[in-house]
């Protein structure tokens, strides 16, 4: 799955974050970077790599596709380092609920 595919279904999944109200960055590494800012509706995603988030999801691409897909359970991949979290914990744990979905 491209960048593009992954970035069209966060915005999927985000359209049903209804007061999320926070910024959230996923960094892929070389492979690229999404940032939405959830503090508007409809969120506003881009590619800003600079953008200050509240927290931030580092991983790669494939680990990203996989628990979009639902075969890669969110918690078990930070557990493996296959997923790091930076920022907010709490928001964390509700956008982990938003993409199991």
């Amino acid at each position: 799955m491209s960048l593009e595919a992954i970035t069209s279904k966060i915005k999927e999944k985000m359209a049903m974050a209804i007061g999320l109200n926070a910024s959230v960055k996923f960094d892929f590494g070389d492979e690229g970077c999404i940032f939405v800012d959830a503090t508007q509706n409809p969120p506003e995603i881009s590619d800003d790599a600079a953008a200050e988030a509240d927290v931030t999801f580092e991983t790669s691409l494939s680990a990203f596709q996989e628990i979009l897909a639902g075969t890669q359970d969110p918690n078990i991949a930070f557990m493996m380092g296959k997923l790091k979290v930076k920022g907010s914990m709490g928001l964390a744990m509700k956008l982990n609920a938003i993409l199991e979905d």
